[in-house]
């Protein structure tokens, strides 16, 4: 526009807008808006932390802990997985939706959700963890607590999933923040893998299988099962008492670290409906493309991550030492973030998930078919860690690709940004629900035997059908799948240039409309 050239080139329009700037400096402090310090990228990336923790605590001991623990029989403990993810998964686009809604507040519109959600999170997380004193209508106890936790979660993570397109206006800035968040969630698994394993692993009367062999358990074989499931309930306690001063930490550092921007070229349309949102969010075909792909890419490693643990301590016999392996896989995977941020960059994040995908495939193979050892145990989880790192990076990494897509094709269209996050996470979650459910059921059907030390012949191969040929052939189709995906990094830079421009458009009529008046 030409009112809006000549504005920015006049110092009296730039006096209107920022009177205390008289010096013609467009292009250099529009780049220091959008670039991001080391500080604000950690304090961004910390704020990821108390998804992961408490989602690995759920998704490697939930299960084991209903079973063992709490002692449910396993149809009810399949019913509180399914209706709890499920549950999960509705709330995703409902939050998305308000969130969208939201009006801009002093600290943004993304931080009250995550601000005043924190403590109500909290506080069911622990209850989710505590054995009630009384039988009768115990899986009511635990699936509201569970759906209760998982919807203040919602509140959380749509909006901090969100945030990414408001820290920066700059796809590398985006990008390289988004890498740092992957470090930190991988690093989160660890922690939350490391606190709820190491606290509550040493607490178990049942010998090893090595024990068994060795006759080394005749110790162990006088101690009151019921004393040893009180120590067992107070070591879940404490690990979530742990976990939760943790996730209160990490929402102050996320809340006071970052600070969020205001979208400067939204113009003030109606707000979409949700149907509308629906409509346009569905009919993006990148997108859908992309969340089918990773819906079957992530549903493997959600299956392998649920039924990890009972395969390890039935399956290969490694009892004392299922936490040490678990813990081995996220620290892995950890280290190996900056690995594939790097691929990434130098390759392009498609191939980066062909690369880090198809890695984890010949290690669920090799696990099932060698005689259990615990060094070959260790070696292979070591090595699938590898691709746990590329499955936790690649999916956030190229979804703000999507929305830049969508904003390219849809410039007058604003506020859809939680919708495209809530909605991958409500596919995610509804599937991992689904699975979750009848891997539970499936331990019923096979004969699984609720606090005892060993398990049928029925079981163990369950387990194992479970977390190898199940997960290997939804990888395949997932990969198939993504083939499809038309962004690549071509389109990804064009994307880039088309929106700098509408960004420098704005700011020229901003600008315009402020030496007008």
């Amino acid at each position: 526009m030409a009112r809006g050239e000549g504005a920015e080139q006049c110092p009296a329009a730039l006096l209107a807008v920022k009177p205390l700037n008289t010096e013609d400096k467009t292009a250099k402090p529009r780049a220091q808006r959008n670039r991001l310090s080391v500080w604000s990228k950690l304090c961004y990336a910390i704020g990821g932390a108390p998804y992961q923790i408490t989602g690995s605590a759920l998704g490697f001991f939930l299960q084991i802990y209903l079973l063992d623990v709490a002692q449910l029989d396993p149809s009810h403990a399949s019913i509180i997985l399914f209706v709890g993810r499920a549950w999960d998964a509705i709330t995703d686009p409902t939050v998305g939706f308000l969130v969208s809604r939201s009006r801009w507040t002093g600290i943004g519109r993304m931080m009250p959700w995550i601000l005043f959600s924190t403590p109500f999170a909290v506080m069911t997380y622990f209850l989710i963890w505590y054995v009630p004193p009384f039988e009768q209508g115990k899986i009511y106890w635990y699936l509201i607590f569970y759906c209760l936790f998982q919807s203040m979660q919602t509140c959380f993570h749509v909006p901090y999933s969100a945030l990414t397109m408001f820290i920066s206006k700059d796809q590398k800035e985006r990008d390289s923040a988004t890498a740092y968040r992957m470090m930190v969630e991988v690093l989160g698994t660890v922690l939350g893998t490391a606190i709820q394993g190491q606290i509550v692993g040493g607490v178990s009367n049942c010998p090893n299988e090595t024990d068994v062999i060795d006759g080394t358990n005749s110790n162990n074989s006088d101690v009151p099962r019921d004393v040893t499931l009180d120590e067992t309930k107070q070591a879940y306690l404490i690990a979530s008492g742990v976990i939760c001063i943790i996730y209160i930490l990490c929402a102050i550092i996320l809340v006071l670290g970052v600070k969020e921007q205001e979208e400067t070229i939204r113009k003030n349309s109606m707000p979409l409906t949700f149907r509308q949102g629906l409509w346009l969010v569905m009919s993006h075909g990148p997108y859908i493309k992309l969340v089918i792909g990773f819906l079957f890419t992530s549903l493997a490693f959600m299956l392998l991550e649920g039924n990890f643990a009972l395969f390890i301590t039935y399956a290969l016999g490694h009892r004392k030492d299922f936490q040490n392996i678990l813990l081995v896989i996220m620290l892995s995977g950890a280290l190996t973030i900056p690995l594939w941020q790097w691929f990434l960059t130098r390759y392009g994040k498609k191939k980066a998930v062909y690369f880090g995908m198809t890695w984890a495939i010949p290690f669920m193979i090799l696990i099932i078919s060698v005689k259990s050892n615990l060094i070959i145990s260790y070696l292979v989880s070591m090595a699938a860690g590898v691709s746990v790192a590329a499955a936790f990076l690649l999916p956030w990494s190229m979804l703000p690709d999507v929305v830049d897509d969508f904003k390219v094709r849809n410039p007058d269209i604003h506020g859809h940004e939680a919708l495209f996050y809530s909605y991958y996470v409500f596919f995610i979650k509804f599937a991992s629900g689904v699975s979750l459910g009848i891997s539970t059921l499936s331990m019923k059907f096979a004969g699984y035997v609720t606090g005892s030390c060993s398990q049928p012949e029925a079981v163990i191969l369950t387990l194992k059908v479970l977390v190898s040929p199940v997960p290997v052939v939804l990888i395949v189709v997932g990969l198939l799948i993504l083939r499809t995906y038309p962004i690549d990094e071509d389109r990804r830079q064009g994307n880039r240039k088309l929106l700098q421009e509408l960004l420098e458009s704005s700011e020229s009529e901003t600008s315009a409309l402020g030496s007008s008046v």
